[in-house]
């Protein structure tokens, strides 16, 4: 059968575990299988992109609710700035007192990004994130894994089954597939943000 929305995914989990007592948990391993996959797939079908105007001498702004994981921070000024990330304790480190100028680093710090030095101008901030999809449930039918990556979806929470299926052997075919798929997701993102451009190393000097 097909796997194109949550309660095809929920019909295919039952089918595969053949455990009628764990019907009802299927939507537990769904939910958790989620979260597995947003801990390790990343793919420009769970990206997005924000932008906020800087507000002179202001350090911290709020990120998207939406916020997993940033993939570039850049300052669309004249010209465009991309920020270096640091760790809270090297900025701290870095910048013991505060003031305003040109912004050349980011740490994230809770649910905020913090710029440093704080911007001293209204130039546009803008984040390219990994996000958190919206969850499947009977409201919410599809996302962009039920499109794209259904087996993510199926072994994922096969796999979250494992604490009931006590000695399985399935459960490492399983983990197995899952670990594949991931990986091949991953590898051909890397292909894909890199075709037909060689790597280069390049040397950076600190302003």
């Amino acid at each position: 059968m097909s796997i194109s929305n949550y309660t095809e995914l929920q019909t295919a989990v039952i089918n595969w575990l053949d455990r009628e007592d764990l019907n009802a948990r299927v939507p537990e391993f769904i939910t958790l299988a989620e979260a597995r996959i947003a801990r390790r797939l990343r793919s420009r079908g769970v990206e997005e992109r924000s932008t906020t105007v800087m507000v002179s001498g202001q350090e911290y702004y709020t990120l998207p609710t939406d916020f997993l994981e940033a993939r570039r921070v850049k300052i669309n000024s004249n010209p465009i700035r991309v920020l270096d990330y640091k760790t809270p304790t090297q900025i701290t480190d870095l910048f013991p007192d505060s003031g305003t100028g040109v912004s050349r680093y980011y740490t994230i710090i809770g649910e905020e990004i913090q710029l440093k030095p704080s911007p001293g101008s209204t130039d546009t901030l803008e984040i390219a994130y990994f996000t958190r999809l919206p969850p499947l449930n009977d409201s919410n039918q599809t996302n962009w894994l039920t499109a794209n990556a259904p087996d993510l979806l199926l072994y994922g929470s096969l796999i979250e089954a494992e604490a009931y299926l006590v000695n399985d052997p399935r459960i490492q075919i399983w983990k197995g597939a899952f670990d594949e798929s991931i990986n091949e997701w991953n590898v051909q993102e890397e292909r894909a943000r890199f075709s037909g451009h060689p790597l280069e190393i390049i040397t950076k000097s600190n302003p």
